[in-house]
């Protein structure tokens, strides 16, 4: 039994990231989006997985979010992202991508951020 929570908590999380992992895999075809949030931000990357290489990012702490949101950690910042990110997926022309949300529900600024790359016309 772990007695520090915190621990607990990450030996909990590694087991879910490892799960996840084995089903979700990125290819050149269909890359994945890997999503990470803090309790400030929201970080996401564009990864092939067979060359083990990041195609794209985007976060709310870049320069053109910042222009257009103040605030980068509700909802509606996370569609923003979410569009940014889709826009960027387009000009490399890569249509359809492979959703990872990591060891976060998906609910709230997750899902949101899914639904408005959806909504940009990126296939997951």
């Amino acid at each position: 039994m772990l007695k520090n929570k915190f621990v607990a908590k990450r030996v909990r999380d590694d087991r879910l990231r490892k799960r996840i992992r084995e089903k979700v895999k990125g290819t050149p075809e269909r890359p994945r989006v890997h999503v990470f949030k803090s309790n400030t931000y929201l970080y996401t990357q564009v990864i092939n997985d067979a060359e083990g290489a990041v195609l794209l990012t985007a976060s709310t702490l870049e320069k053109e979010f910042k222009e257009k949101s103040k605030n980068g950690k509700n909802k509606k910042a996370s569609g923003l992202l979410g569009e940014i990110l889709a826009n960027r997926l387009k000009a490399k022309k890569i249509e359809k991508v492979v959703f990872d949300r990591g060891v976060y529900p998906y609910h709230g600024r997750i899902k949101t951020l899914a639904e408005a790359m959806r909504k940009a016309g990126i296939q997951f």
